[in-house]
């Protein structure tokens, strides 16, 4: 256990960003090693600024090293300069606490974010010393788990994780810590561990079940063994005031993507937008109360020293009391200069209110997510917003002071036109009029517009989980459409997402477990750090879906049918297919479906009592 720092330290003065590796921020964690019943190494799959951002990451480290007889510590993928010189020194990936490396621990976890970090997955266990592949895990390594939105389909990593966490962490984490610690002590073999977490709600163990094929590469048959769940369903925390929240976090020394408070202030959307996995995977909505939060905000803000609080949801203009919260925070934390912002805000939220009480402290760039360039094609994905709500709203934003403002598009969803596109660049110029509307003497100065375009990529559990992605050259002949259309709008810069990337994301949102072999591959080839631009190897890729036989355009490209079985089928995410067929078909015709808040539409969650709020509400 344990290295010799001297060694790793001689290796930070030849790396960028050295408090990546040295640990020792302020509100870690460290616990004596020898009295730990368990070692829990949390790993997230991308750089520590990246990781150190996550929320998720924050509330299982607290939940476990409030175990007494538990410890959890992290891991961080490191940049390639640092990767580099560790395996030339022979440096396993270590810790950031006890500096131990990563094959010690009997446990280890993969959040899933993000299906471009799946060779940092591999990246990290090599370096750390475990064996890549699960089959040949011996029995004194690791078990490796799993979780996160990727994991609802786990098929594309199922050769290298053992069990997959499904749905809510709080709860099942540590059932699975406990199971583990027994087993351990136990002396069994491994797969008596396997069956054993197979046994927990909400956990899938891919070795346990087979998979076949029909001739033209869809799915047959997925095959429990005896005494194994047919379908997994996924895990749900209904109480979030219950629910544990770290009072305190790690605070870094550099600086991270989101270096701030985050409250999370519910769970879950009622919107159902169409291409949105998060709202379909995160059903049902749970909020936490303005008690809870004001609570968690005096100690996250007194054991930080943060000066901004992030208000965190998928749809935190939803929020039943969002004003209320909004002026009780800054009332409570005018006096330290204590700022609270809010994320992607929905145009048809409750705004105005909330908007000038945030603008007391420090104005933010505010972003709006419209999706779509056109009212019929904002119906075909059900985001239920118009155009008069942006001009209102954005109108608001510049009366109240702030100059910048961020527009989110979707370029490649279904039934898109080229009539959809024009629509974003007549949004845009809109928006700007709005700004030079206000009178010069009222304006804030620094005006600017921001159009992101990001590539549709279907996704697993929702409505266009059978819709096919446009090919690349459809998508960057819409980018090159766009940047000409935008260039000469006063004031608007334009952002789009490249399409190689979102092209190998569709091919693993929605991929089976053969692409585990390309996935291997590619690492062995050199791909890692993917979703970094500067490290990104498409033709690399490529020639690991042809050195398997496998070709990446039957998982993005192909349209699927109505009675065709997808690889993630036997998971349950609460939603039922039927539903999310329904919600395709009126799609196509761009029929709306309203709020669940106003009338339960039947997605499923009614199968299981006391889960769903909202699960009998009358339909209007």
């Amino acid at each position: 256990m344990g290295l010799d720092w001297n060694k790793v330290e001689a290796l930070l003065e030849k790396v960028q960003k050295a408090p990546r590796y040295t640990g020792g921020e302020m509100n870690t964690c460290v616990k004596p090693w020898d009295a730990a019943r368990l070692h829990y190494g949390f790993c997230f799959p991308d750089t520590y600024e990246v990781g150190m951002s996550h929320l998720g990451m924050k509330i299982l480290y607290g939940l476990v090293n409030r175990e007494p007889d538990m410890l959890c510590e992290r891991f961080f993928m490191p940049w390639q300069d640092m990767k580099e010189l560790m395996e030339q020194e022979h440096i396993p990936l270590f810790s950031m606490e006890s500096r131990t490396p990563l094959c010690d621990f009997d446990m280890i976890g993969f959040t899933l974010q993000y299906e471009m970090s799946y060779t940092n997955i591999l990246a990290m266990m090599e370096l750390g010393g475990v064996t890549i592949r699960s089959c040949e895990r011996r029995r004194d390594e690791p078990i490796v788990v799993a979780g996160g939105p990727c994991a609802f389909n786990p098929e594309p990593l199922a050769d290298f994780i053992d069990a997959f966490m499904i749905g809510d962490g709080e709860e099942v984490t540590l059932t699975v810590c406990q199971t583990i610690a027994r087993w351990k002590e136990s002396g069994e073999e491994r797969k008596a561990c396997l069956r054993a977490l197979a046994q927990i709600p909400g956990v899938y163990v891919p070795s346990l079940y087979t998979v076949t094929y029909h001739e033209d590469g869809t799915v047959s048959a997925i095959v429990p063994e005896d005494g194994v769940p047919e379908k997994v369903r996924k895990c749900i925390v209904t109480d979030l005031n219950s629910a544990y929240y770290p009072s305190e976090i790690p605070v870094p020394y550099t600086e991270i993507v989101h270096d701030r408070i985050m409250l999370e202030i519910m769970r879950g959307c009622t919107r159902g937008c169409r291409f949105c996995q998060a709202g379909m995977l995160y059903r049902p909505v749970r909020e936490r109360s303005i008690e809870r939060l004001l609570e968690l905000a005096d100690s996250l803000e007194k054991t930080t020293g943060y000066e901004e609080i992030s208000l965190s949801s998928l749809s935190s203009g939803d929020y039943t009391c969002l004003a209320e919260l909004i002026r009780d925070l800054i009332r409570r934390f005018s006096k330290e200069h204590v700022s609270v912002s809010l994320p992607s805000l929905r145009l048809d939220s409750i705004l105005k209110e909330s908007l000038e009480e945030t603008q007391k402290e420090r104005k933010t760039s505010l972003t709006f997510a419209p999706e779509a360039g056109t009212q019929r094609l904002r119906d075909v994905i059900n985001k239920g917003v118009t155009e008069e709500d942006l001009i209102e709203k954005v109108t608001d934003a510049f009366q109240g002071g702030w100059s910048s403002v961020k527009l989110y598009f979707m370029i490649g969803l279904p039934t898109e036109t080229y009539e959809d596109l024009d629509g974003i660049v007549d949004l845009a110029i809109k928006v700007s009029r709005c700004y030079f509307s206000v009178p010069k003497d009222k304006r804030a100065k620094g005006f600017r517009v921001t159009v992101s375009a990001s590539s549709f990529v279907p996704k697993p559990f929702t409505p266009f989980q059978w819709a096919p992605q446009d090919t690349q050259e459809m998508l960057q002949e819409k980018q090159r459409y766009l940047k000409e259309q935008l260039r000469t709008v006063k004031g608007v810069n334009f952002n789009y997402h490249e399409s190689r990337t979102s092209y190998l994301e569709a091919c693993f949102a929605r991929g089976d477990r053969r692409l585990c072999a390309v996935l291997e591959s590619a690492y062995h080839s050199g791909c890692y750090l993917d979703s970094w631009s500067e490290f990104f190897d498409f033709d690399k890729w490529m020639q690991a879906f042809q050195d398997n036989g496998l070709a990446p355009e039957f998982y993005a490209f192909r349209e699927r049918q109505k009675d065709e079985l997808l690889p993630w089928d036997h998971i349950d995410s609460g939603i039922t297919k039927a539903f999310l067929w329904r919600e395709k078909e009126k799609g196509a015709a761009a029929i709306v479906t309203p709020d669940c808040r106003l009338g339960c539409n039947g997605c499923g969650l009614n199968r299981y009592e006391g889960v769903c709020q909202y699960a009998h509400v009358r339909r209007v």
